[in-house]
């Protein structure tokens, strides 16, 4: 591995240039990762799975590995000889814990006997109802929409090693630009009608893209960060104060239904379950590495917010 500079504290130096190999580098995590340690100088083979998403990446600076997370044999060799291995990718499929889990042990082959760091991409649902401030040694208590998850944060934190630094980032929901469930709540808010699973006294753990992509970069330049990491605002925001800033932000103010538990998982599944959970989330191990969110808020940002999903849509 080249020596890099610890820019855990100042993560904008970095003394020689690092090779990072990222799974989902047109995903919504997974582009916050890709501009951060784009920024940093970071060289970053992306996986993407369309020639067109190739190109993209070729124009943000990125080196794009054609290839499909599912099909190891399509970019396992373009893993090997890196610094660093970053998995941000999920199948959008049924397949998705058994696509997740191939990935990760053929991502740990590649890091096999080098030195480096693996950074995998966890979430904060695997923690399920934690109504008390609860940080990275809470255990877990998955909802079945993750309920896969632990036996696969297992298996990373188990293959680190002295030579190979292990690490589990467990993002709250993720907001800004036009993805992700913030975006679609504008998205509802501008078409007229905003839906509430249950009645949204729930606290979601939130963090700004941009943050996010911030800890990922401290953490794969960190030289000794390693283990799991909660990445969120610490805002404990309620859905219904996010919903209603949102509504009173649009031109017109939408209508905001409530829908109930059981209505909701019939008609979106599982996910429901996780949407009404409350969580209450802690990030002090991000923290003692110098990350500090810049947006702490989406009520209190509401208006920026806005502005981003419409030039990014």
């Amino acid at each position: 591995m080249r020596a890099v500079h610890d820019a855990s504290r100042n993560p904008a130096f970095i003394d020689t240039i690092m090779r990072i190999f990222l799974t989902g580098g047109t995903g919504y995590i997974g582009s916050a990762v890709l501009d951060a340690l784009l920024r940093a100088g970071i060289e970053v083979r992306a996986l993407v799975r369309t020639p067109d998403g190739a190109d993209g990446l070729s124009a943000r600076g990125a080196h794009p590995i054609t290839g499909n997370l599912g099909d190891p044999a399509s970019w396992q060799e373009a893993a090997s000889g890196v610094d660093g291995w970053i998995h941000a990718a999920i199948e959008d499929s049924e397949r998705r814990a058994t696509v997740d889990r191939t990935a990760i042990e053929t991502l740990l082959r590649a890091a096999d006997g080098q030195p480096g760091v693996f950074i995998y991409t966890s979430g904060v649902w695997i923690l399920g109802h934690q109504r008390a401030p609860v940080d990275e040694r809470a255990a877990v208590n998955p909802p079945p929409i993750v309920a896969w998850r632990p036996e696969h944060e297992r298996l990373v934190l188990a293959a680190g090693t002295g030579r190979l630094r292990t690490v589990i980032v467990r993002p709250g929901l993720v907001y800004g630009g036009a993805r992700g469930m913030v975006a679609e709540l504008f998205k509802d808010a501008l078409n007229g009608l905003m839906r509430v699973v249950g009645g949204g006294e729930n606290r979601w753990p939130l963090v700004y893209e941009r943050d996010l992509g911030d800890l990922y970069l401290r953490l794969a330049t960190s030289t000794d960060a390693a283990g799991v990491y909660h990445a969120n605002d610490e805002g404990d925001e309620r859905v219904i104060d996010v919903v209603e800033a949102i509504a009173g932000a649009v031109p017109a103010k939408p209508d905001v239904r409530r829908m109930p538990l059981e209505e909701a998982r019939a008609k979106i599944g599982p996910v429901a379950d996780a949407l009404v959970l409350d969580q209450v989330v802690r990030s002090p191990r991000a923290k003692a590495l110098g990350w500090s969110p810049q947006l702490r808020s989406v009520a209190g940002s509401v208006s920026r917010l806005l502005e981003e999903f419409r030039r990014k849509k």
